[in-house]
């Protein structure tokens, strides 16, 4: 397979899943066509990541024209994990909205606007110049919103103007920087970028990057700027919660690790040590807030603005090791948090509702579930063998081979109050008896229900411990991410060439 089909179909085919979805939203088939085109997504992207592995990174040049003039499209380990990662939340989710999402949501566009949003993620993740990178995030904030305020509830409109109204000031915030950056460079290529910034004034792009770290800070979720984060992603159907949780901040902590890997390292002293302490901010104000809430997708969304704070932290490090542990981090994170979303979408479904003081019974009338909500909930508080254990570990050990206790310290005090969290979910929705006297049991639902929604948790959950049980391969392609993040050679001489 070429480089350019490489690099395009992971665009394209949720680009046509979202045609073929929308032609055919009032028949069961639209339904399915979400499925089969995330499938094949998932199966381009993991065709990609081994052309990466194997080849180095890739680019491809839209139309003929020469970098750095026309569309470039890359892809270097990182940006072909996330891919695959990509395609493995859509497909999961994807088989979690069969059973979720209700024909009047459905015919309304549902499985259309999802694909256009795994379309807009995806290229986010490939595009090699920043102004397609705006356009990308236009494409996800525009079906992402639509995806939000679909069910068109009180709670979500509310949810939607908030959500938007934040997103504004980053697009704002992003485009001037853009448009300054390029008045000061006269490219907005990645690749070309990296030189260009070398050779312009450094304050002048010292007052640029700090920009980008705002517009790109909303969008990841870090301190102070969250706040619309907790305020919306609770109010959706659980899949769309999920792919939220997911993949959406992660596609701004991509833009940070990129842009302050590749472009702006002149002057790290200074914005590295800024997201150093908005990282540990972020750790801790998030989990505070989580500490505070007692609706399961509130505690769950405090708790995604927590773990963002560990992966700009391993940014801010920039050291080999901790940008390592955000690569991992990243990763496991993504599992983890969506399937904690699908999780509690079924405690609503046969409990009746997410409020952990209104419900219970959970582990005596559904086991199962209980097991598999067990299995996210450790690994996203650190306990080992499972992948946050690791993700964990390694932040922590860079933090303190650099002699910063006090962020080590921050790191593993978040880390307890995560299991504090943790086990009050436990304790409330499964341990205790449900306060109606019911019993919640996975029977209750419909038996090609049941199978839909378990399904996917159940996949991730494995995924989630042989990530954990044999970290060595994943570890060795987020330590192969790292160096390229650090030493990006390889990816600007794949769009520009090697130098005459």
């Amino acid at each position: 397979m070429s480089a350019d089909i490489a690099l395009v179909l992971p665009i394209v085919i949720p680009f046509v899943a979202a045609i073929l979805a929308y032609l055919f939203r009032r028949n069961a088939e639209g339904r399915w066509i979400s499925v089969v085109g995330s499938a094949i997504h998932l199966v381009v992207g993991l065709l990609l990541l081994m052309a990466v592995l194997q080849e180095g990174p890739v680019a491809a040049q839209m139309g003929g024209w020469p970098a750095p003039f026309g569309i470039t499209l890359v892809a270097d380990t990182l940006s072909a994990v996330m891919v695959v990662i990509t395609g493995i939340t859509a497909l999961a989710v994807a088989i979690y909205a069969l059973a979720e999402i209700d024909r009047p949501i459905a015919e309304l566009g549902y499985h259309a606007l999802f694909q256009v949003l795994i379309a807009g993620v995806t290229g986010a993740f490939l595009t090699g110049d920043l102004f397609n990178l705006y356009v990308w995030f236009e494409v996800m904030l525009i079906s992402s919103f639509g995806l939000l305020v679909m069910g068109g509830t009180r709670a979500q409109l509310d949810a939607g103007i908030k959500y938007v109204a934040l997103n504004l000031i980053s697009t704002i915030l992003f485009l001037s920087a853009i448009g300054l950056l390029y008045g000061a460079t006269g490219t907005l290529n990645l690749a070309d970028l990296r030189g260009a910034v070398a050779l312009a004034d450094p304050a002048l792009m010292t007052m640029i990057a700090g920009l980008f770290l705002v517009g790109f800070g909303i969008k990841a979720g870090v301190f102070p700027l969250f706040f619309w984060l907790p305020a919306a992603y609770h109010t959706p159907s659980f899949a769309v919660s999920a792919v939220f949780a997911g993949l959406l901040t992660k596609v701004g902590v991509y833009a940070l690790m990129r842009m302050f890997t590749l472009v702006f390292v002149h002057d790290v002293g200074f914005t590295h040590t800024v997201m150093l302490w908005v990282a540990v901010a972020t750790m801790v104000v998030g989990v505070l807030g989580a500490a505070a809430q007692t609706d399961m997708r509130r505690i769950l969304s405090f708790h995604i603005v927590s773990q963002i704070g560990y992966m700009v932290l391993g940014l801010a490090l920039l050291t080999p090791f901790a940008l390592l542990g955000a690569v991992f981090y990243l990763v496991h994170h993504i599992i983890v948090k969506a399937n904690l979303f699908l999780v509690s979408g079924v405690a609503d479904r046969i409990a009746g509702g997410t409020e952990i003081d209104r419900i219970g019974g959970l582990y005596a009338g559904a086991p199962v579930l209980a097991f598999l909500f067990l299995i996210p909930a450790f690994s996203l508080a650190g306990f080992p063998p499972l992948s946050g254990f690791w993700a964990k570990y390694v932040l922590v050990k860079a933090s303190m081979d650099l002699s910063m206790w006090v962020v080590a310290f921050a790191a593993l005090a978040v880390g307890l109050m995560t299991i504090y969290s943790m086990t009050k979910i436990w304790g409330r929705a499964f341990w205790k008896p449900h306060p109606g006297g019911i019993e919640p049991t996975l029977t209750s639902l419909h038996p090609a229900q049941r199978g839909a929604m378990i399904g996917p948790i159940a996949g991730l959950a494995v995924l989630t411990v042989v990530i954990g049980l044999f970290p060595e391969p994943f570890v060795a392609v987020a330590e192969r991410a790292a160096n390229e993040l650090l030493d990006p050679t390889a990816y600007v001489t794949a769009v520009l060439g090697a130098p005459s």
